[in-house]
Formats: C-alpha cells, sequence, structure tokens
C-alpha cells in the first residue's frame, strides 16, 4: 500500500513545535505512525506544503501528520475499508462517548458533516477520487475511574472517570491531547485490552498465571506484564506492576514504586520514587521522592526530589527544582479552560487537569502552578517574592532570565517566528 503523509505545520503551545515532533508513547508521533503502519504499508510520501496527491491507480492511505492512532483502529479501518472497496474517510459519531469526552474538545482539525465529525485520515482503494465516504470505527469507549473524592469535591458524583477506548483515533491540536494520548488512549487503553483479553481467552490468562507461579511473583509483577530492557539494574525492593514497559540501561532504587508505565532508554529513577500511569522520555533522570501522576515526561528531563506532578506534560531538556507542586484541581469549583488548537482559552470538559511545560524549559525550586497553566519552551522561571505561585500561562518574554546580567547564556532554542518563517517559505 502506498502511504502519503499530509504536513501540518502549525505549532502546538507552548512547545512551540509541530505535532509530528512531539513524543507520544514515548517516540516522537511520526515514528509512532511509521511503526504501527509499516505492516500495511511498502511505500510513502511526504507531501510539499500545497502538493496535490500522486495521481497513480495503487492502493492508497493517506493521513495528516498531526494524528494518533493505535494498531487496534488501524487494523479495525483498514480492515472495513478494504471490505467496502470503496474510497472512505475515517469518521466519528457525535456520540460516540470516547470522542465526544476527550477528543472533540479543544480540537480544530475535525471537519463537521451532518452527525459526524470527519477525520484526516483516507483510503483509496484505486488511488484518489472525489467521491469518499465516510467510515466510522466503533472506538469501544468503556468507562474506567481512577481515584474517588468526596462527593462535595467532585462535580457530580464521587468518582472521576475517564472514556477509555479500546481502539484510538485522536488528533493532536492542544498540549491537552498529548496528555489524552498518552494516558487516557495510551495506558489505561492498554490496560483496559489486557483485562479484556484476560477475561475472555482462557489460554492467555492460564500463561499469565503458570507464569506468575513460576516466577514466584504476583499476577501483576510476573515478566509477563513487566517488559524490562537489556542491562537494566533495579534493587529488589522497588515495586512494579504492569502491564509496564521498562527501556534499556535502566536503573531503578530501593522503594520506587512503579504501577501501569512506559519507560524509556537510560532512566535514573532514584529512591521511593513514584510512577503511576505515565510516560518516562529516554535520559530522565527523577531523584528522590519525585511523584508522576498520569504525566508525560518528554526525553532528557529532570524532575528532582520531593517534586509532584498530576496530569502534566513536560517537554524535552527541561528542568523542575525540587519541592515544586504541579496542581490539577480548582479549588473553586469553576470549568477549567486550556489553549486549544488555535492558541485561545476554550472549555478543556476535564473536572481536573495538570499543567504543560515546554522544552528547554529551567523551572526553580519550591514553585506552586495551577492546572491548566502553561510555561512557554526557553522559560527560565526563579522563585522569589514575586514569583512564586503560578496562576496564568507564562511566555518567553516573561522569563526571569532577561533580567539576569548574562541573559545569553540561556539560548533560544524553540522561537515560534522562526518556525512560522520557515513554514510560509516553504509554501
Amino acid at each position: 500500500m502506498y502511504k502519503i503523509i499530509i504536513p501540518d505545520s502549525r505549532l502546538i503551545a507552548p512547545f512551540n513545535e509541530p505535532a509530528r515532533d512531539l513524543r507520544i508513547q514515548n517516540n516522537p508521533l511520526w515514528l509512532h505512525q511509521r511503526n504501527v503502519l509499516a505492516p500495511y504499508t511498502t511505500k510513502e510520501k511526504e507531501l510539499e506544503p500545497r502538493e496535490h496527491l500522486p495521481n497513480e491507480r495503487v492502493e492508497m492511505l493517506v493521513y495528516r501528520n498531526n494524528l494518533f492512532f493505535d494498531e487496534e483502529y488501524i487494523h479495525a479501518f483498514i480492515s472495513a475499508a478494504r471490505k467496502r472497496k470503496r474510497a472512505v474517510r475515517a469518521a466519528f459519531s457525535a456520540e460516540d462517548p470516547a470522542f465526544k469526552e476527550h477528543a472533540l474538545p479543544l480540537s480544530t482539525s475535525y471537519t463537521l458533516a451532518g452527525n459526524l465529525y470527519l477525520a484526516d485520515l483516507w483510503y483509496y482503494p484505486q488511488g484518489p477520487v472525489a467521491d469518499v465516504e465516510p467510515l466510522v470505527i466503533d472506538l469501544e469507549a468503556r468507562e474506567l475511574g481512577y481515584y474517588h473524592v468526596p462527593t462535595y469535591m467532585a462535580d457530580q458524583s464521587g468518582d472521576l472517570t475517564f472514556q477509555v477506548p479500546l481502539r484510538a483515533l485522536l488528533a493532536i491540536d492542544s498540549w491537552v491531547h498529548i496528555f489524552i494520548a498518552d494516558i487516557v488512549f495510551g495506558l489505561f487503553s492498554r490496560g483496559a485490552r489486557f483485562e479484556k483479553r484476560l477475561s475472555e481467552d482462557l489460554a492467555f490468562k492460564l500463561k499469565i498465571l503458570s507464569k506468575a507461579l513460576y516466577e514466584g511473583r504476583q499476577v501483576l509483577e510476573c515478566s509477563e506484564l513487566v517488559k524490562v530492557g537489556k542491562n537494566c539494574v533495579i534493587d529488589p525492593r522497588a515495586v512494579i506492576h504492569g502491564p509496564t514497559t521498562i527501556g534499556d540501561n535502566v536503573t531503578i532504587n530501593a522503594g520506587a514504586v512503579i504501577e501501569n508505565c512506559i519507560i524509556g532508554n537510560n532512566v535514573n529513577i532514584s529512591q521511593d520514587v513514584q510512577l503511576m500511569l505515565s510516560v518516562v522520555g529516554d535520559g530522565t533522570f527523577l531523584p528522590f521522592r519525585a511523584a508522576l501522576f498520569m504525566t508525560t515526561v518528554m526525553d532528557n528531563s529532570m524532575i528532582a526530589q520531593n517534586t509532584c506532578l498530576q496530569m502534566c506534560v513536560v517537554g524535552r531538556n527541561t528542568f523542575i527544582g525540587a519541592g515544586s507542586t504541579f496542581t490539577d484541581y480548582n479549588l473553586v469549583p469553576a470549568p477549567i479552560r486550556a489553549l486549544d488548537g488555535n492558541g485561545n482559552l476554550s472549555y478543556a470538559n476535564r473536572p481536573v487537569i495538570g499543567s504543560a511545560v515546554g522544552h528547554n524549559c529551567r523551572i526553580g525550586s519550591g514553585m506552586i502552578v495551577y492546572p491548566a497553566r502553561t510555561i512557554e519552551s526557553d522559560v527560565v522561571l526563579v522563585a522569589s517574592k514575586e514569583r512564586r505561585v503560578i496562576d496564568r500561562n507564562i511566555r518567553y518574554e516573561e522569563s526571569d532570565h532577561h533580567k539576569f546580567k548574562y541573559p545569553g547564556l540561556h539560548k533560544r532554542l524553540y522561537d515560534p517566528k522562526s518556525r512560522e518563517v520557515q513554514a510560509l517559505e516553504s509554501w
């Protein structure tokens, strides 16, 4: 199959980088797309801006490169499309709970057509044609809760829940969508698929139980659920529950607790670190008692000791100082707003959500960050009497390093203006 990639040059705040270059499931999005589609495609082409689709009479898959999809969705989509033997475009029902709850808010990529929303994913059996039918793939969502709070603290009930799909397709238009792709449509979906298979496949269930008995471990700790890479050093007093994937050359020290995570290569996890439903990028350093809950940390970043991040997204090459707290709950029950695909504040449709920190940032110790706030790439924040609580979005122009004697020591690497100029010149 011929794979055609449509470029999307829009920059995702606060990273100032296109979606294709951001890490999803611990890989750059473009690489994740290539890996998922590898079994189906033999040839690929990335279009230049304003370039038309190749006029070739061959089986063709076309998609915009800001899309996140998993193997389960792509298999269902291609199988259904081939059975129809007609050109189709991926579509969602407006009533699909996973799409309505998580994908649609803050997004600008979908096209409304009646009671359907069309995504930028097409299948052509014999080359591009004008007549394309919508193809709705059921995401098979199921409601899963992640913790229980007192009823007086929740809007509707004491349970905070997600609509978790067994098949995932999502346009990355906002930093919140990175959180959704990694955690809700990623780790939660992986756990839901495992539970479904465990309940339906007796042979698989017996395999898991026999491996746990053979290794003398609990089911969630056996090697069928905890995949460990090469040259890892793991203290026996660490607690690791699956499904968890650990890369190569990883060090995990005593007292660490890890549950349903993806951990990259060359990661150092110190004593008493707490990781739950989180994605940790290559080269990350987590000193003692750092805590990540439903959080994405991209490659080569450091979250210092006694720092707690909940439902956050942190870019690459970023440092967050000791004793900092990123909150996820509005003390006053006002709807949480976050940056959408157009850079405007819109309702996030989440009762709780953390914050986003861009690439190449330096955040001082003891900072408190309010829910849904963003810190732009290349920002330096120093704790002071004037700057201890982050209650609004921080732009590069407000970075504290501009006040330093030698501001040039911290280089700007992710300037949106230069990237916008590059995009315009390519057009």
